[in-house]
Order: structure tokens, then sequence, then C-alpha cells
């Protein structure tokens, strides 16, 4: 099977390729193909256009592009940006799958649950349809759209809400260590809030599960089936840790450091994964104790 992957070298990427590599060709695109061979392994090709790539040939592809959300202050130009770097790829993918006369049977895109927007302590499965009208919205909406205009009776395509990833180096985890480790961490604002969670080890396993799985389609959310509030995450992260974490960050001071963006950390959503769980999927790390604890 011949495998086309985007986003390869980012956090998903990285630990999902070495699964691809057994029994398949992997191609995959980066701005530097020697870095991605240097990350990834020589036994996977790296081009650095889309065209290189003849999806003819192609039977999966795996779309995880994307600017980091959280890695600088939203203004107007970094918002385009983080649009561009989804949307515009998405686009390209979903030209070039259209445009093929043997195009690839699967497409899995990126999204993330920040489609739902802020809900307050809802419980959000895949059939929500009233979700908040804010930027996350509107950027996982339009990347949803680009990527289903692949959609054909020869090509399935799904969508990856995605939520927040656990994992030992890198994404949020790694951000948060840093604080609790010197027993400064604690909830963020009133710490209501939904933290939808996913262990990295389920993240790789459910895009792979998604793979095998013809009859999967559509948004399905990359989530643990127990999500928690923030201050029921920033005590089981203090446990594992074996540190109080009782320090809250007040909502107005990241809203002065951080402006919009911060909007990410004091709101959130109790997302589920009911698409998933009915398709059999058995998630590793169902609880958050037993994620963080197989991670710090």
């Amino acid at each position: 099977m011949h495998i086309f992957v985007t986003g390869a070298t980012g956090l998903i990427g990285q630990h999902l390729c070495p699964f691809l590599e057994h029994h398949n060709t992997v191609t995959v695109l980066s701005r530097n193909a020697t870095k991605a061979n240097v990350l990834l392994g020589h036994k996977i090709k790296a081009v650095t256009d889309i065209s290189a790539v003849d999806f003819n040939t192609v039977d999966v592809v795996i779309n995880l592009a994307g600017e980091p959300i959280v890695n600088k202050r939203w203004s107007d130009k970094q918002k385009q940006i983080i649009r561009d770097s989804r949307i515009n790829i998405t686009q390209q993918i979903s030209h070039a799958i259209a445009a093929s006369a043997n195009p690839p049977h699967t497409f899995i895109s990126g999204s993330a649950i920040g489609y739902y927007g802020r809900q307050s302590n809802k419980r959000i499965d895949e059939n929500f349809t009233d979700p908040h009208n804010e930027f996350s919205h509107q950027l996982c909406k339009d990347w949803e759209d680009a990527a289903l205009k692949a959609e054909s009776e020869k090509t399935r395509v799904c969508l990856l809400r995605t939520g927040i990833v656990l994992a030992k180096k890198g994404g949020a985890l790694s951000k948060m260590l840093p604080a609790f480790k010197l027993c400064l961490g604690g909830p963020i604002g009133d710490g209501e809030q939904g933290m939808s969670w996913i262990h990295i080890d389920d993240m790789t396993q459910l895009i792979l599960y998604i793979m095998k799985h013809p009859e999967i389609s559509g948004p399905i959310n990359a989530v643990a089936p127990n999500p928690v509030s923030n201050s029921e995450f920033s005590k089981r992260l203090g446990n594992a840790l074996s540190r109080p974490a009782f320090m809250p960050m007040p909502a107005f001071v990241l809203k002065v450091l951080m402006g919009e963006m911060s909007d990410l950390l004091t709101t959130g959503q109790f997302v589920v994964p009911t698409k998933a769980q009915k398709h059999n999927y058995r998630f590793h790390y169902g609880n958050l104790k037993s994620a963080l604890d197989s991670l710090v």
C-alpha cells in the first residue's frame, strides 16, 4: 500500500510513521527533505512539493499539516498563517484526488475539537450541530470543507477532530510540566472548562484503525472516552508528579499575556468519541490517571 503523509515531522506524524512503514511505501511532504529523513528514517521518501506525487499510485492520504495553533499570539497575520497552513495544503490534496483517474480510496484529514467552539459543560459527540461561532470553529469548518471536496464514490473522507494530545515529548504536556514540577501548577480560571484529551498511543492507533475500516467516514472525535474539567486535569497531573497543584492562573492574566488565544485555555468542551466506540475501537488509555502515569 502507498501512503502519502503531510505533517509527518509533527508530534502525531513522528509517532505514526514508524507504524506505517511496515509492508507499506510511505511518501511524506516536508519543506526540508533531509530533516524529514533524519527524523523518520531513510525508508521513507520525502518530497518538497505535492506535484511530485502521483495520486493515481496512492492508496491512503493522511493530512496532518498545520502551523501550531498556540506558538504565537493571534494577530490578524498569525491567524492567516494558521489558516493558510491548513487549508491551502488540504485544497491542493483535494484537487489532486479529484483530478485522479484512480484516486486514493481513503483521505484522513486533520481537524480539531475546536470545531465545536466553547460549549460549557455539555457532552459533545459527532452528532452535535450547534457550534459556537468563533475563530477555532471557523478555522476547523473551512479546513473540513476543503477536505470534503475530495469525497466521491471512490474516495472516503475521514475528519479527525483531535483533542489535546498527551505525549512524553512535545505537545501540550511538555508546556505544562515545568510549572507543575516546580509546584506552580494549578487550574486555569475557575477550572470548570472541559479538557478533552487523548494519549499519543491511542491517537496513532485510532488512525491505523480508521485506515483498516472502510465503513468509517466523516467527522471522528479523536479523544478519550472520559474528558475532565481543567481543575481535575490539574489535580491528576499533580498526583502523577507527586506535586501539589493548587496555584490558580487567573483568566484575566492569561488574557493580558495571550490575547484572544487565551480562550483556548479558559474555555473548552467535554467531547466524547461516540463514532470510534460505535465502530468498536477500544481505547488503551480510557482514563486520565492511566494516561498520565504512563507518560510522567
